[in-house]
């Protein structure tokens, strides 16, 4: 049997939509940091071993970004990233990111305040992880939905 390019393409195009989850590939994001931030760095290496595509963007008036970008003063941390539609600030864990996009809950994003021991980005020798709060804002007050410690939720 011979098949034409478009039959071709239909067929391959049904069979993406037939597969379970997952076939869609993760949005990119940029990461809006700090030039001389390493947790930063680490963040991202974190982000793209999860499968996403991170592209940075090195700013020098962060506060600046954030405040644009609607992160409350009290959720900040060091860096602020964009997802599709949605906002990632700090060391959110790539897990909180894929049920974020999973879910996509009315929110303007996900924020991991502060810099805890042991989030991605923020491993250090010798320490134990902290647990930490997975922080969605936006609509309302903001809210814990997730707790890691490390980059294990608990």
């Amino acid at each position: 049997m011979t098949m034409d390019r478009r039959t071709f393409t239909l067929v391959i195009a049904g069979a993406a939509l037939l597969l379970p989850g997952g076939v869609r590939a993760a949005p990119a994001m940029i990461v809006h940091k700090d030039p001389t931030c390493g947790c930063c760095d680490a963040w991202v290496d974190h982000v793209r071993a999860a499968g996403y595509e991170a592209r940075v963007v090195e700013v020098a008036a962060i506060n600046a970004v954030k405040a644009k970008l609607g992160v409350p003063p009290d959720l900040r941390s060091c860096h602020t990233a964009e997802i599709d539609g949605y906002v990632l600030e700090g060391h959110v864990p790539a897990a909180a990111i894929g049920r974020l996009l999973a879910e996509r809950p009315k929110a303007r994003g996900l924020a991991v305040p502060g810099m805890p021991i042991g989030s991605p980005g923020m491993e250090v020798e010798g320490r134990d992880p902290e647990a930490y709060d997975v922080m969605a804002f936006g609509e309302g007050e903001p809210r814990v939905i997730m707790r890691f410690r490390g980059s294990v939720a608990t």
